[in-house]
């Protein structure tokens, strides 16, 4: 793999598909080199961790419950968090070409989770997904659907 890629590729089947599971050499630092090739063709890049997630249905695209810990010292509180998706879309950029939602530890879903994910971007044309699905030699990328799927 050349030190200095264009990204284009990537790009491309991006905005086909609307979802990517990407597996990464776990030495790093491609991971940032993408999502700056992405940021430089007019994405906004929002960068989550899948572990604790919870409904992902939920935290993504409608309003839901936290409960901090009290520790025994406080009574127990939920706060009701708008959704983070609506949120980050409403305050965009005119400009800008869509929103890039990069999920880290993305191994930790099931099948069921990744296949809500592979369809998430039918539901919401702004919104592409990259889901990190472990570790390879090479970065390479597969359709999220296909992994769904299988």
């Amino acid at each position: 793999m050349p030190l200095i890629t264009t990204g284009k590729p990537f790009i491309r089947d991006l905005e086909q598909s609307g979802a990517l599971g990407v597996y990464a050499p776990l030495e790093g630092g491609f991971e940032g080199r993408y999502q700056r090739r992405l940021r430089a063709t007019g994405y906004e890049n929002m960068s989550l961790s899948a572990r604790g997630i919870g409904d992902i249905g939920a935290y993504l695209a409608g309003v839901h419950g936290v409960r901090p810990p009290h520790v025994g010292k406080k009574e127990i509180r939920t706060y009701f968090i708008p959704p983070i998706i609506d949120t980050r879309l409403a305050t965009m950029p005119a400009t800008a070409k869509g929103l890039v939602l990069w999920l880290i530890d993305g191994q930790v879903l099931s099948n069921q989770e990744l296949a809500y994910l592979a369809q998430f971007p039918t539901l919401e044309p702004r919104v592409k997904i990259v889901i990190e699905l472990g570790g390879d030699r090479q970065f390479r990328w597969v359709k999220l659907s296909d992994i769904a799927s299988s």
